[in-house]
């Protein structure tokens, strides 16, 4: 039986450059947020595995041994080229109640954990008893990594639970963080949660939840970046809804009908983002005013041609603008259209400007957190090193 209570953590995503630009095989640079999903993990001594998330409202518990006797059919490969099956999948809607064509949040979830738990305890041997709490300082459907959080809290807790890794985290410490090797199991098996959940994701949202900091990601090869600062920024949802797939058409039919416009915008996107890498690997641990210079130019810049390539968005206009009127640089993250976007924000920054600038975001209807980006991580936590909302949340003492 698993005897310890653990606590881990892993953050979301936001894309900083290369939007849309990615999907015709330009750069796209995406960024660890400090906002962070949390999983606490305990031994559960009544036969049963338990899981809750009380921010999409799910809470289910199965008999252990009924979920043992399933798992002979889900072995996964760990190449990543064998994604779950439409019958494996079938299985689990079946034993979980879930309806063929469900998409909630929580039917996800659901769906997620019992095919990651019977996948790891068919490769790696028995997970225990357990009951897990997860929560999360993401909202969902964002665009923000939620579901590769998710996933990837899963798989770190999972594999430590049934020894496939270490629990790194030793007394006295407030946080650890496992392996290379450790890390990149971790990742392979959140990929696997992903699929899941995502169908055919990029891999791109659970290998920055994985490893943190800011990875560059073209025609499906994902590198770190060597080194990023950590950059306090200003996140900001317009909670205008959008269609991905939409907006992805929109622009490829913009490149069919004028490709001797929009290739020129598509390379200079891909410019940016590789203009951004290099002058985040080159900058120092505290940036100087004049890189933060830099920064906010390139941010102007692709957003325009953002809203050049037709992702651009009234809600998104007027968040430039409210930002702007108060000194600030922003620009749209991820598919546009609405959804979200960031604000950079200097160590100058004062504190009455940026509570002015959220006042006026907040008036439109907008919600905003203040964050960073170049976050770890998935990472080990003690309890000490948790503030006490997270605490709560996770129902510690």
């Amino acid at each position: 039986m698993w005897e310890r209570s653990l606590v881990l953590s892993a953050p979301g995503k936001a894309i900083l450059h290369g939007e849309h630009a990615v999907v015709h095989g330009k750069v796209a640079l995406a960024v660890a947020l400090d906002l962070r999903t949390f999983l606490r993990l305990r031994p559960c001594r009544e036969g049963k595995i338990c899981v809750r998330l009380p921010g999409v409202g799910l809470e289910r518990s199965w008999d252990t041994l009924r979920l043992q006797a399933l798992r002979k059919g889900f072995t996964a490969d760990l190449d990543g080229s064998k994604a779950p099956s439409t019958e494996q999948l079938e299985t689990l809607r079946e034993f979980a109640g879930i309806a063929a064509r469900a998409s909630a949040p929580e039917s996800l979830a659901t769906l997620a954990f019992l095919y990651m738990y019977l996948a790891i305890s068919a490769k790696h041997g028995d997970v225990p008893n357990l009951d897990l709490v997860v929560w999360s300082q993401l909202p969902t459907g964002a665009g923000l990594g939620s579901s590769a959080a998710y996933a990837v809290c899963l798989a770190a807790a999972l594999l430590t639970a049934c020894g496939a890794i270490s629990c790194p985290l030793k007394e006295g410490e407030s946080t650890a963080r496992w392996t290379e090797e450790e890390l990149t199991l971790i990742n392979t098996w959140a990929f696997q949660g992903e699929r899941v959940i995502h169908g055919t994701p990029s891999g791109v949202d659970n290998a920055v939840a994985t490893w943190g900091g800011a990875l560059r990601y073209q025609s499906g090869k994902i590198m770190p970046l060597k080194r990023v600062p950590m950059l306090r920024i200003l996140l900001t949802n317009t909670r205008v809804p959008r269609s991905t797939k939409v907006l992805v058409a929109g622009v490829k039919e913009k490149l069919l009908k004028f490709p001797a416009i929009m290739q020129p915008v598509l390379d200079s996107i891909d410019a940016i983002s590789q203009e951004c890498q290099s002058l985040l690997e080159a900058m120092p641990a505290n940036p100087s005013p004049e890189d933060y210079s830099l920064l906010e130019e390139l941010f102007d810049i692709n957003q325009h041609h953002l809203s050049v390539i037709g992702v651009g968005h009234p809600s998104l206009d007027r968040l430039c603008q409210v930002t702007a009127s108060h000194g600030l640089h922003s620009k749209l993250t991820g598919a546009g259209g609405g959804g979200c976007g960031i604000t950079l924000l200097r160590p100058d920054t004062s504190l009455l400007a940026m509570e002015a600038a959220k006042e006026d975001l907040c008036a439109c209807g907008f919600e905003c957190w203040e964050t960073s980006i170049g976050a770890p991580g998935v990472t080990l936590h003690s309890s000490s090193s948790l503030n006490a909302k997270v605490l709560q949340a996770l129902g510690e003492s």
